[in-house]
């Protein structure tokens, strides 16, 4: 009996082991692919700050090209006021000048404004491309690093796995039978030791009769409060101990 005890004991530890080398496995994908939106989410920022750099440039362009239109005809203008053949005349020269020199002001306010503006903006982008450059650098280590830790870890799982189904065939079926039921109930805690007088897992205490029991270990006993496998490990004297070390 001892001897079945020690095997549960054995396959509890592969099935937790196993259980957290695939909990683990199924997590790291789901780690990549949170850093990869974070990363996707700041090159959106990148890509706007751009957009909003390049807008500000186009519109500057467009507001200079607008002013040489304006010199243009304001120039044309005031040659032919100089013709002009009466006062109507002149005064609608004057007029027609003055309102291109106003939108050339116009034009230049706003791209003294659109300055100011992209000064920031080329800060800013600057200081995020810089980051967005070390952060692609970060998530490809991240990934070169998860790969290599799915591959130990599918390793590590097949062996479990071969391993727990060597164990399992050693055990009997009813035995089987027991624990794959027990396991299914309290996900995975099946065997619990029993200690000062009570069941090490659900602290529920031991009958008297069932303790005694217990102790002579000739039989394979269930909690009869949570139905785990119990088994009893009795205390080493110190004393004791050292004479069986021989010391």
């Amino acid at each position: 009996m001892i001897a079945d005890i020690q095997q549960i004991n054995r396959l509890q530890a592969l099935d937790l082991r196993i259980e957290a080398l695939q909990r683990e496995i199924s997590t790291l994908p789901k780690h990549i692919a949170k850093i990869e939106k974070t990363l996707d989410s700041h090159l959106r920022r990148v890509e706007a700050d751009r957009a909003a750099l390049a807008a500000n440039l186009k519109e500057r362009k467009s507001l200079e090209d607008d002013i040489k239109v304006q010199d243009q005809k304001v120039s044309k203008l005031k040659n032919q006021m100089l013709e002009a053949k009466n006062n109507e005349q002149y005064r609608a020269f004057q007029h027609e000048i003055e309102y291109g020199e106003k939108e050339t002001r116009r034009c230049e306010d706003r791209i003294l404004q659109l300055m100011t503006e992209s000064e920031p903006l080329e800060v800013n982008l600057k200081k995020a491309e810089s980051a967005l450059k070390e952060e692609k650098r970060q998530v490809e280590a991240e990934k070169a690093k998860v790969v290599e830790r799915t591959a130990v870890d599918q390793k590590q799982l097949a062996e479990a796995e071969a391993e727990r189904k060597d164990v399992a065939a050693h055990l009997q079926p009813e035995l089987m039978k027991n624990y794959e039921r027990i396991r299914k109930k309290w996900r995975g805690i099946v065997v619990a030791e029993a200690s000062d007088g009570r069941c090490g897992a659900c602290m529920i205490t031991l009958r008297a009769q069932f303790a005694q029991d217990l102790r002579k270990g000739d039989q394979l006993m269930f909690c009869e409060s949570c139905g785990r496998i119990l088994y009893y490990n009795p205390p080493v004297a110190f004393e004791a101990d050292l004479a069986a070390q021989g010391r």
